[in-house]
């Protein structure tokens, strides 16, 4: 049985940082793709970055390219988010989940951990 589940999130000053942890259990195939999306309330929601577990691949949404580092260590099965120079309006629940990549962006695939609140403000 598939699940992720989410750690590190809380309250930062803006231009700080954070990391987010995704633990991953029950995946069974070495290739697969993990994404990180958030959500606001009133909104769907939107990719922020995704990793391909075999050799990395990584995407990145405009909004947190060269802010975000997404990064995976496949023997203890846990991706990772470091968060820097973050902005109020990186304000969201985090959540992991199963993703593939199309069109240069990250997709939802269906499995989801329980999300994790992010909160930059000062």
């Amino acid at each position: 049985q598939v699940q992720l589940v989410e750690s590190g999130g809380g309250v930062v000053q803006p231009g700080g940082s954070l990391r987010l942890s995704c633990a991953l259990s029950g995946f069974t195939l070495a290739d697969y793709v993990i994404g990180w999306f958030h959500q606001t309330p009133g909104k769907e929601r939107e990719w922020v970055s995704c990793i391909r577990s075999i050799d990395g691949t990584s995407r990145y949404s405009d909004s947190v390219k060269g802010r975000f580092t997404i990064s995976r260590d496949n023997v203890k099965k846990m991706v990772y988010l470091q968060m820097d120079s973050l902005k109020p309006e990186d304000t969201a629940v985090y959540y992991c989940g199963t993703a593939y990549i199309m069109d240069n962006s990250c997709h939802e695939g269906g499995y989801w951990g329980q999300g994790i609140q992010v909160t930059v403000s000062s």
